[in-house]
């Protein structure tokens, strides 16, 4: 259900947020330290003169071309200019001349972060790990920084005990415990989901997008009692929340309550006027309650946004073809077969225009793809109901698909 994955903007954002760009990389006594070009080059950098200090970098790297020094202190400057692309090579010749100066592999792993290379960064931030002391400051950095870089890359299971990690060590961190949430969510391990969602509530007792992250575990769960309570709360606490009214519109669409749930998607488009699912559900909604001239706007506004919604194009294939505009309906309905080629509805669909327009052939084939469908769904359900129940009764056997010219279920009203 949820509609809020991809999320390396935020880890990428939050790694900016953090400040965890060391303020220098270069021990303090080196060969050739007292070098007047370098000592220039240094208070220039300590005194902001940006473009100064790299031209007096690379003109001290002329006169030591075996120096790393200066590439990492280039590196460094891009690197608050925000130019963290730039900064990479700089870094990693630097590294590759001399690979083991402090906050030098650091630097670099922010640098591919920030830049959004979180895979590249990755490898740095681990290799860092190693060499940290449990417990300490640069240990709870990186722990974060692994953590966000796998939930950026939504390799949720793997950002997990990361998170934990950091998250028992900063009990009061807000953001951390809602990542950590979502990736316990997204990964399946809805019991950790809970767990987290608990101690969100300790801190912040009205947390919209805690309740949302509980709701949608509950869901996964098949509680639809208890999923529908969450997103009720959330709602409730932040009526603003992005995504609430329509979390708690789908699960109410999912129970056939259509108009609280019609109730519901208007709201979202009242916090969002161009939020895609809440239009398309909304239509789809006003479809189950036969009303199509209120459906209509929200469907054809769906697929002008986002032509890759096929319930959309379903429900405008129904339109058009209860009105009589045969080729409009089938134009939607081959639109949508075509994003959904196992939609038993949509093949119904077209068997039955087909059939109006007299073409029994490809009606007949539509048909068929549609028993088909419904055969292979009941088979699915017989072999779940054998595993749950061994013998079951005997009329539990008896499956049979439905007619192939009979509505398939959840078909919409006529």
């Amino acid at each position: 259900m949820t509609t809020r994955r991809g999320r390396v903007r935020a880890a990428v954002l939050l790694g900016i947020l953090l400040g965890l760009e060391t303020t220098g990389v270069w021990p303090a006594q080196q060969p050739a330290a007292q070098d007047p070009n370098r000592q220039a080059a240094l208070s220039l950098q300590q005194q902001g003169k940006v473009a100064e200090a790299e031209e007096a970098w690379r003109a001290y790297l002329k006169t030591h071309p075996d120096n790393p020094e200066p590439y990492a202190q280039l590196g460094l400057l891009e690197a608050r200019q925000e130019h963290y692309k730039e900064a990479v090579p700089l870094y990693r010749k630097a590294l590759q001349m001399k690979p083991n100066v402090p906050g030098l592999r650091l630097n670099l792993g922010l640098a591919l972060f920030k830049s959004g290379d979180l895979e590249g960064a990755l490898p740095e931030f681990l290799i860092c790990l190693k060499t940290a002391t449990a417990g300490s400051a640069d240990a709870q950095r990186l722990n974060i920084l692994i953590g966000m870089s796998h939930y950026g890359i939504a390799q949720y299971a793997e950002a997990v005990p990361f998170l934990k990690q950091a998250a028992a060590n900063d009990q009061q961190n807000l953001p951390l415990r809602l990542a950590l949430a979502h990736s316990c969510l997204w990964s399946k391990q809805n019991a950790c989901v809970m767990e987290v969602y608990k101690e969100i509530l300790a801190l912040n007792p009205d947390s919209a997008e805690a309740d949302m992250i509980a709701g949608e575990a509950l869901d996964e769960e098949k509680d639809n009692e208890g999923s529908t309570r969450m997103f009720r709360a959330a709602v409730k606490a932040n009526p603003k929340e992005p995504n609430a009214h329509f979390g708690l519109g789908y699960l109410l669409w999912t129970q056939k309550i259509y108009p609280e749930a019609a109730t519901e998607f208007l709201a979202e488009l009242g916090n969002d006027p161009n939020h895609v699912q809440a239009m398309e559900y909304l239509g789809d909604t006003y479809i189950q309650l036969n009303e199509p001239e209120k459906a209509r706007p929200y469907l054809e506004k769906t697929v002008q946004f986002d032509s890759s919604q096929s319930l959309a194009h379903l429900d405008l294939g129904i339109i058009y073809s209860d009105e009589g505009k045969d080729e409009l309906a089938l134009r939607e309905l081959l639109l949508a077969e075509q994003l959904k080629p196992d939609d038993v509805n949509v093949h119904w669909r077209l068997g039955r225009l087909y059939r109006t327009m007299g073409k029994k052939e490809e009606a007949k084939v539509e048909f068929d793809k549609a028993n088909k469908l419904n055969k292979a769904a009941d088979e699915e359900l017989y072999k779940k109901m054998s595993s749950a129940h061994p013998r079951p009764p005997r009329d539990a056997t008896q499956v049979a698909s439905p007619d192939a010219t009979a509505p398939p279920p959840g078909t919409p009203p006529q």
